[in-house]
């Protein structure tokens, strides 16, 4: 992701005010209410620490907004020396090597574009499986070297090239791994299992249907933290929503499907992935340096249950789910994390802000899994270049610089909007915003971003500005809260099913790059775009800890993005480094209502030829510390 990095004026320990950290668990029991509470007092202390939270998420996305003559506060300069390590590992954790498929395999990988249509046939679960799955989605692609240079890059993309995002595998006893259920860790740099953990062998079968396996995903804020500082909280949330599309794709070719279980609370996320032992943190007051290496801590993002598509319709069961998760807390955990930076600074406003949001209720009642399956409309197959899946998310690269004189057809922007529609073709009366289609259907919430588009180069169609509604509920109040001269009409050509509306025609390049940080990517390519989120009322209608859930949702979509790009032809990239309110002031929209959270662009890329590429796997060997915490 092609994120630029400014050395900001403002000093490190301006004032500012500051929110205390959450209470101490003794002092959060002073705060529970007596069994003789009125069940009004209840609510209204409720009611108050839902705002508390909701108050601090919105101080953070406000502080974090760069701008024309502010950008958000981040290091004076790169710490080099204290660069994170871009691999986690256990140290002393028993090491799997998983396997590297093999030509055959690439062989009968479906075509990329059908995977939108159809899921193949399901495969068993077994080590094999187990292996392609991490090594479409999560595995290195490549190395890059240039001069002294050598740096790793992976299939799921990552801010900065910085991968705050860990994943681990919660699974059943798989013949050549394990022959008892168990959790362990993904070491991508190894493509190999680090086993953490045995479980109770009752776990799967009573929770979640045969073949079914669980995928977890925590943040590292540091890693990110260390280039970008406070905005970094958004980033690792965009990183989330990257793994979650492309654990969903690889998984598709496979014949899984893959849900969020978002009626887990973090608790019980933590215990599951045996995260629960890492070193309590104690947020300071401001920005920090010093040695605490108690900040690489990860933070529980999500679960992902990966099951066969087409074995029938199943409940999870969340309360069964939370007493199967307390048994976690008493396994033997193997392994000891190595330490990423000798030496830190501590943002802690995101430290903050990550407490906000972790505070979701777990859900009581049962989630009836899967939903059904909506496919892509096809509109332009001639479009794409004929990639099998394993191909095309094998060979997704990000753009650094885009060429200003790639062009692209009518058809094929059509196509690539069609495949980032969350509801795909569906039935009338169905409900809009839905997300059924792959991969947005791993995301268990209706569509909450849209997306103003700015068109320079597409054949057949008057350059300007476009939004697209991913969530038809949102047209009304999107045409009544944006500028009144907008246009809002569907363009020539556009399919019925693509909610695609012309605002305003005209040159938008230079605009498109002004909002862009300034940067020359935003106006070379075919079009770039800024994800559109309804915020606020979003959040007052859920809770706080919804915020990083709106940042996957547009993580997903940029996934979609890079791979449409990919297949058919070009190139893209994620742009996290845009002026948030002057976006808003093109849109005309005003307050928090409806806020940009991730830029994109795509069109054709220039290629460095100073740059020369290596095989991911074997890669070099001497950049993974061993040191322990």
């Amino acid at each position: 992701m092609s994120l630029i990095h400014h050395r900001l004026p403002i000093s490190l320990h301006r004032p500012r005010r500051l929110f205390f950290a959450p209470p101490s668990a003794a002092a959060a029991a002073k705060l529970v209410p007596s069994s003789s509470m009125s069940t009004s007092s209840l609510e209204t202390a409720t009611e108050e620490k839902q705002q508390e939270l909701l108050t601090q998420v919105l101080k953070y996305h406000n502080e974090t907004k760069h701008s024309f003559t502010n950008y958000a506060r981040g290091p004076h300069g790169l710490d080099w020396a204290n660069q994170p390590n871009p691999f986690r590992r256990y140290i002393s954790a028993p090491l799997l090597p998983l396997l590297h498929p093999s030509s055959d395999v690439a062989q009968i990988s479906p075509p990329y574009s059908s995977i939108f249509n159809s899921f193949p046939p399901p495969k068993p679960l077994s080590r094999t499986t187990i292996s392609q799955l991490f090594y479409n989605s999560l595995a290195l692609s490549a190395w890059k070297t240039i001069g002294f240079s050598t740096w790793s890059l992976r299939v799921n993309p990552s801010s900065g090239n910085l991968h705050p995002t860990e994943a681990y595998i919660i699974s059943p006893a798989v013949d050549s791994i394990s022959d008892h259920s168990f959790v362990a860790h993904y070491a991508p740099k190894e493509h190999a299992l680090e086993f953490r953990a045995q479980i109770p062998s009752d776990f799967f079968g009573g929770c979640f249907p045969e073949g079914s396996f669980l995928i977890g995903f925590s943040s590292i804020f540091w890693r990110e933290a260390w280039k970008y500082g406070e905005r970094a909280f958004r980033y690792c949330n965009h990183d989330v929503g990257h793994a979650i599309a492309a654990v969903s794709m690889a998984a598709a070719g496979l014949g899984w499907d893959v849900r969020v279980l978002d009626g887990l609370g973090y608790e019980e996320i933590e215990k599951l992935m045996g995260l629960k032992n890492s070193r309590e943190f104690s947020i300071p007051s401001r920005p920090v340096r010093g040695k605490m290496p108690e900040i690489e801590f990860e933070h529980p993002d999500c679960l992902l249950l990966v099951f066969p598509k087409n074995g029938g319709e199943f409940e999870i069961d969340y309360e069964k789910l939370k007493m199967a998760s307390s048994d976690f807390s008493d396994l033997e955990w193997s392994g000891k994390r190595n330490i990423l930076s000798k030496e830190h600074l501590c943002w802690d406003i995101i430290y903050r802000t990550a407490d906000a949001v972790k505070q979701k209720p777990l859900k009581m009642t049962k989630e009836l899994v899967p939903q059904p399956f909506m496919s892509s409309s096809m509109i332009s197959e001639s479009s794409y270049r004929g990639f099998s899946l394993n191909e095309a998310v094998r060979k997704r690269r990000s753009a650094v610089d885009m060429d200003g004189v790639t062009l692209m057809e009518r058809e094929t922007f059509y196509q690539i909007l069609l495949h980032c529609m969350p509801s795909g073709f569906g039935e009338s009366g169905q409900k809009p915003g839905r997300q059924l289609a792959l991969p947005f259907r791993a995301l268990p919430w209706d569509s909450e971003v849209d997306a103003v588009l700015f068109v320079h180069r597409v054949v057949g169609l008057s350059n300007g500005l476009y939004f697209l509604v991913r969530n038809e509920d949102h047209f009304h109040e999107l045409k009544r809260d944006t500028r009144l001269e907008f246009m809002w009409v569907k363009p020539d050509g556009c399919p019925d099913n693509l909610p695609l509306y012309e605002l305003e025609r005209g040159d938008f390049r230079e605009i498109s790059k002004r909002v862009s940080c300034h940067q020359d990517i935003a106006s070379d390519g075919c079009f770039s775009l800024g994800m559109v989120a309804r915020l606020e009322p979003t959040l007052k209608e859920t809770g706080a800890w919804m915020y990083p859930r709106l940042f996957w949702e547009s993580g997903v979509l940029g996934q979609v993005l890079y791979l449409e790009a990919l297949a058919v032809g070009v190139s893209a990239t994620g742009i996290g480094c845009f002026f948030d309110d002057a976006v808003h002031e093109i849109l005309g929209l005003k307050g928090m209502k409806y806020q940009s959270i991730y830029h994109f662009t795509v069109g054709g890329p220039v290629v460095d030829n100073r740059i020369m590429s290596l095989p991911a796997y074997p890669g070099p060997t001497d950049d993974a510390s061993s040191d322990e915490e």
